[in-house]
């Protein structure tokens, strides 16, 4: 086995200015399927021009994340998929210790780095060596595949628009028995909450909130039912409320703006609207 035996999935909403980092981090053997939510033909032929191993899918509307990554995976022919967000960077040995991981662990489902954010890299928790360690779930940004494993689960649920599609994933996976590690040998640097460009980041600040907080509340009502999800979520929505009222009267727009959205996620996820926000971009 080798990396060719992976195939790169990363989901793009107009990330032109953050992808090439990512995409220079990635061995050029390899091939990567990028997805990019909108219908932007200048994107795919620049990306593609550049970039030999890339291939990108133009999904015609911004379908978010799960979706997206749904497309890619379906189309995957390799034995390993490594999903990535486009504000991420691979170590230079990451793809080869992927690799080397599925020879001492072959029962895997996925795979996460141990360093999840670039703010860690020097923690004291960060184990130099050591063996892969189980866990319940792993962070979005960086999910390595093993395909055979997701047959009679599925891959992410397309009810989530943005946020908790990753846990809820490996949710169903540790349901039905099948396992997943952090694995120390591995980094992957994510920046976080900063995959689009500039130039939309504030509607992209506001759609973050909304979709956290309907994907909050639709996540426990899935596992928990109506009810509890319910009070879960009232603290929330709670101060969402009171912030929206203290915003307004001391005429903070910008922070109005992001408590209202949070306010009006949570209450379109209890009325039971689907996940229908999208940033006005």
């Amino acid at each position: 086995m080798s990396i060719k035996d992976i195939t790169v999935i990363i989901t793009t909403f107009r990330s032109s200015e953050k992808i090439n980092n990512c995409l220079n981090s990635i061995d050029k053997h390899t091939k990567v399927l990028i997805i990019e939510n909108s219908n932007d033909i200048a994107i795919k032929q620049n990306l593609e021009k550049k970039y030999s191993n890339v291939e990108c899918i133009l999904s015609g509307e911004n379908m978010g994340y799960g979706k997206a990554n749904n497309i890619g995976l379906k189309k995957v022919k390799t034995k390993y998929a490594l999903i990535l967000n486009p504000d991420s960077t691979l170590h230079n040995s990451a793809l080869e210790n992927f690799i080397k991981t599925t020879k001492k662990i072959t029962d895997f489902a996925i795979m996460g780095p141990y360093i999840q954010e670039k703010k860690d890299e020097d923690s004291k928790n960060y184990l130099e060596s050591g063996s892969p360690i189980k866990v319940e779930n792993v962070k979005g940004f960086a999910m390595f595949i093993k395909m055979s494993e997701f047959e009679d689960v599925g891959f992410f649920d397309e009810n989530f628009f943005f946020y908790f599609e990753e846990i809820d994933l490996c949710k169903r996976l540790v349901e039905r028995g099948k396992k997943i590690y952090l694995v120390p040998d591995i980094k992957v640097y994510h920046d976080g909450a900063s995959s689009h460009n500039e130039s939309i980041k504030h509607e992209m600040e506001l759609s973050r909130n909304w979709h956290w907080m309907w994907s909050t509340f639709n996540y426990h009502k899935k596992y928990k039912g109506f009810l509890v999800s319910f009070f879960i979520v009232l603290p929330k929505l709670s101060s969402a409320i009171a912030k929206v009222l203290i915003y307004s009267l001391t005429f903070n727009n910008q922070k109005r703006k992001i408590y209202f959205q949070r306010m009006s996620g949570l209450f379109n996820a209890i009325i039971g609207k689907s996940s229908w926000y999208r940033p006005k971009v």
